[in-house]
């Protein structure tokens, strides 16, 4: 009986003990308890200092390694909210977490960022070759590898996807966007935020997606970085924000703003998109970052005199995160204390950069569990998906007499200083990709061709320059080949952030190399690899075939070979439109209607692209049926269905997108030409027809935007259109 009487009192004391614990424990760091609670508990302990840094992101591990981690360590307050970390070393961000956890009075974790543009370690294409792939399944697979990737290595929070609408091939951020369409971004935003985030983002493989640059960094004049934009209330709705409404919808947790000044107001100042917009009408409880120095530029913009009054304006426009301007950290409190900015708005920032640590899960598990690099990098599935999206990615342009594939040529002539480079297929914004790992282009040919032709490589010339003593090793190859692989394009850092450019023609050297190939009188295969599309207009008649391979990674070698020997068809089509000229800039597909649709042409070079959006060529044949609908007419409410077989008729199977668009001849406000509303890649196998469906909802897809953002639907007529069939529909 004395041991029974002991064992209830043990019991009891331990039921008494765990019953304090939990009273002891502050809500905040309670897991069982509502993330709301925690957030509001917290934030009533915080001080106004302590409030203030959580507003801070500073940088990590640039030039920090092991033999100097006390150095970095201690270069970062204990209270800091943020880093943008460099490094893909756990160690070296758990240091510096374990002082956030055991230094600060509250124990708040930092939140880890990084620009994972298009891959961590194992790079896919460029986003612009993304969305030639037409595959949203495939991009959030590779967007969810990069996640893994990430937040393996210590970082919780990605600074991606950019979804600006680009119109502008000399802007060199054409490259990390979907292209010029505003659906397009719309729907690869979605994959991406639903890659990276995941059902859960506290999950130890996903990250925090971050839309980026809101709103209207595309339309930046002439193609240059950080400069003013024009633009509409009611385009900016129409076109600029239709991505961010469903990236948004999607769950994005957080926002960049952007570089630019929409109209005389910089977006990073701008409280109508970030307050009225962003946090009213669409309710994103998230937080927005600002881009790299966006406050402090404020000043030269012209906006603010000087880095107080830059804060005052960001800070009340709706920017919570302070991504390295040095401008909230000396100057929020004493916002607050004189009274400028208000304490319930200086509460509701920090309540939102804490709810998204929450949402990461960085509460209970602040540390990155230490790993190996083979246990994080290069998994095999990761490398499929690299492998099948630069694949799909690859846009056949021309096959004149369907030189292609190479199944007759026994000796192939590689030339070109694409021919045998490693670093610049990776493209910008590569992360911490490994050039090591890729195959050069000639030698993924000659290990494609082995058996069956020879594969010589001579490179004629350098990227740009004016050295051609070169030229005459490249011309003795190509005298001796059936056939010339002509490697052209762009280094790694032509695209991306500051790399505008006046033309988007090739740097002259590399356009002698492929005149005096032309000369030989040899077949020339043009394969191209850029961040943009490139002015051929002058040089495509010298060219019996052209491929557009863009910036593909660490696999796009081994693809652009299958797909020159017909071992991959070819199925990518253009997400930007390819001009003929730079001097048609800006071109693109849905422009709106004009006055004169038979004059105002330019009268010095042709009035259409070289190849229009949505163009790209297959090594088999598709021959599409009629348009069938299931009403002529449809209500408000109401849905239509219309239809349209597709038969692959060539002798092989085949990869084919259906781009389904909407025309609207006479609205109230003017609509484009036409303009994309749905698409659908499938697999047809030879001989075979498969059906595509579109299912229509009106106020989905065929009412506008209006300059508030308030959809308008009007009677009368629409046609839905593939190709050049089309069929009418009355909207009752």
């Amino acid at each position: 009986m004395k041991r029974i009487y002991l064992m209830i009192c043990l019991a009891c004391a331990c039921t008494a003990m765990i019953a304090q614990g939990k009273k002891d424990t502050p809500v905040y760091k309670d897991a069982n308890r509502p993330v709301e609670e925690r957030v509001n508990d917290l934030l009533k302990r915080m001080t106004l200092e302590e409030k203030v840094m959580q507003l801070n992101q500073y940088t990590l591990g640039r030039n920090d390694n092991v033999n100097n981690v006390g150095e970095a360590v201690k270069n970062i307050p204990a209270e800091l909210g943020s880093v943008i970390y460099f490094s893909y070393d756990p160690k070296l961000r758990n240091e510096v977490q374990r002082k956030a956890m055991e230094e600060s009075r509250l124990g708040i974790p930092l939140i880890y960022g990084y620009d994972v543009i298009h891959g961590f370690r194992t790079v896919y294409p460029i986003p612009l070759a993304q969305a030639c792939s037409w595959n949203p399944e495939l991009v959030q697979q590779a967007s969810a590898v990069a996640a893994q990737e990430a937040r393996m290595s210590g970082v919780d929070w990605t600074f991606s996807p950019m979804i600006d609408v680009a119109r502008d091939g000399r802007w060199g951020r054409v490259a990390e966007g979907y292209g010029e369409d505003p659906h397009t971004n719309a729907v690869f935003a979605v994959a991406s935020v639903k890659g990276y985030q995941g059902d859960n983002m506290a999950s130890d493989k996903n990250v925090a997606a971050c839309l980026k640059h809101f709103v209207g960094y595309g339309a930046s004049e002439g193609g240059r970085d950080y400069v003013f934009t024009e633009i509409s209330r009611q385009t900016l709705w129409d076109t600029y924000m239709q991505p961010y409404i469903e990236g948004v919808k999607a769950g994005a947790a957080t926002l960049m703003s952007c570089f630019n000044d929409i109209s005389g107001t910089p977006g990073t100042a701008n409280p109508y998109i970030l307050r009225e917009v962003l946090k009213g009408k669409w309710g994103h409880d998230g937080f927005v970052v600002s881009d790299w120095g966006a406050i402090e530029q404020l000043r030269p913009q012209g906006v603010a005199a000087d880095k107080k009054e830059a804060a005052l304006k960001a800070f009340t426009a709706g920017v919570e995160m302070d991504m390295m301007n040095n401008c909230y950290n000396k100057h929020l409190g004493e916002l607050v204390s004189e009274g400028l900015v208000s304490m319930e708005m200086l509460d509701d920032a920090v309540r939102r950069v804490l709810r998204v640590k929450f949402r990461l899960g960085l509460f209970e598990r602040p540390y990155t569990p230490e790993s190996t690099e083979k246990e994080r990098f290069y998994l095999a599935e990761s490398l499929r998906v690299a492998e099948q999206l630069a694949e799909e990615s690859i846009v056949l342009l021309k096959n004149e007499n369907n030189i292609l594939p190479l199944q007759e040529a026994k000796d192939i002539a590689v030339v070109g200083p694409m021919g045998d480079t490693r670093w610049h297929l990776l493209g910008s914004w590569a992360a911490h990709g490994d050039s090591e790992r890729i195959v050069p282009i000639a030698s993924a040919l000659k290990e494609e061709f082995e058996g069956k032709a020879s594969v010589t490589f001579a490179k004629g010339c350098d990227f740009d320059g004016e050295d051609s003593s070169g030229f005459e090793e490249a011309l003795q190859a190509a005298r001796k080949a059936d056939v010339v692989v002509v490697a052209l394009g762009e280094k790694k850092n032509w695209s991306g952030e500051n790399a505008s450019r006046s033309t988007i023609a090739l740097p002259d050297i590399q356009l002698q190399l492929l005149k005096e190939i032309s000369k030989t009188g040899k077949p020339i295969v043009l394969v191209l690899s850029s961040g943009r599309p490139i002015e051929l207009g002058k040089v495509e008649a010298s060219c019996k075939a052209i491929v557009q391979m863009w910036q593909p990674g660490i696999s796009g070698a081994k693809p652009i070979a299958g797909v020159l020997s017909g071992r991959v068809n070819p199925s990518g089509k253009l997400a930007i439109t390819y001009p003929y000229a730079s001097g048609q800039i800006p071109i693109y597909y849905n422009q709106r209607k004009s006055a004169r649709p038979h004059q105002g042409k330019y009268q010095d070079i042709p009035n259409t692209p070289l190849y229009e959006f949505g163009h790209g060529l297959s090594y088999t044949s598709f021959e599409y049926g009629k348009l069938k609908a299931s009403a002529s007419s449809v209500s408000k409410d109401g849905r239509v269905t219309v239809e349209v077989p597709v038969t692959n008729t060539g002798d092989r199977d085949g990869l084919e997108t259906v781009h389904w668009f909407i025309t609207d001849p006479v609205a109230s406000i003017s609509r484009p030409v036409k303009e994309l509303k749905h698409f659908e890649k499938k697999l047809i196998r030879k001989g075979e027809t498969v059906v595509f469906r579109f299912e229509i909802t009106p106020m989905k897809d065929i009412a506008f935007l209006n300059h508030n953002g308030d959809k308008i639907l009007e009677k009368g007529k629409v046609y839905i259109s593939v190709k050049d069939e089309r069929v009418e529909l009355d909207i009752e």
